[in-house]
Order: C-alpha cells, then sequence, then structure tokens
C-alpha cells in the first residue's frame, strides 16, 4: 500500500504546486489566489508554498539514504500550514485536502523512517 500512497502524494503535490508555481490552470490557480488573499498573504507566499510543495514531492523519490523523509516531513508541515489557515479563515470543508495530506505524509514518512533508520 505504501507506493500507491506515495505516487498519490508526489502527484497531488506536484499539479498543486504546478498551478502555484505556473498558473496553467486559471480558474484553480485564482481560486488558490483569493485564499492566500484572504489569509493576509501574497502572490510571492503563494509562489514560496509552491516551491517547496514541489521540492518536498520530488524529494520523495531521490535516492538520498533520509531525504525522502525529510520530504515526506516538509509536506506534512506544508500541510499542517494549510490546515491552520483554513481553520483560522475557512470552513471545515475547505481543510478536508489537508487533513487528508497530511494523513498520507504522515503514512508515508512512517515507512521511510522505519526502512531509512531501523533497517
Amino acid at each position: 500500500m505504501y507506493p500507491v500512497f506515495k505516487i498519490l502524494l508526489s502527484a497531488f503535490f506536484l499539479f498543486a504546486s504546478s498551478i502555484k508555481l505556473l498558473g496553467w490552470q486559471k480558474y484553480i490557480f485564482q481560486t488558490q489566489l483569493a485564499f492566500f488573499h484572504k489569509y493576509g498573504l501574497n502572490r510571492r507566499h503563494m509562489f514560496a508554498v509552491g516551491v517547496i510543495e514541489c521540492a518536498s514531492a520530488v524529494a520523495l523519490w531521490l535516492p538520498i539514504k533520509y531525504v525522502p523523509f525529510l520530504g515526506a516531513g516538509a509536506l506534512a508541515l506544508t500541510s499542517i500550514g494549510a490546515m491552520f489557515f483554513h481553520f483560522r479563515f475557512d470552513r471545515f470543508q475547505d481543510a478536508i485536502p489537508s487533513i487528508v495530506t497530511l494523513v498520507i505524509s504522515i503514512l508515508v514518512g512512517q515507512h521511510l523512517f522505519d526502512v531509512t533508520w531501523l533497517s
């Protein structure tokens, strides 16, 4: 089950980060930018989050000893940050994707921890 979670997690964050970085899907880009503006953040913050998401999703696949675990941890922290802002400024429904990605990040991170440090 771990490979499926790893693929889903990296695909989700690569898709989400590509929109934050490139703005190629205009409707989703405008919706996300409106969220950031509501939170008191600007386009630069959105770009920075996109860079973190992209780098972390790529890190999941790098064959360097601790890097995939750190990538999963960074994705978990990104999800926690998203949850904070959604719970503070939005409805619970808006936080559901970040809750799901947090759980999957923890599951992937746990597996990577076991493989990296306990083997």
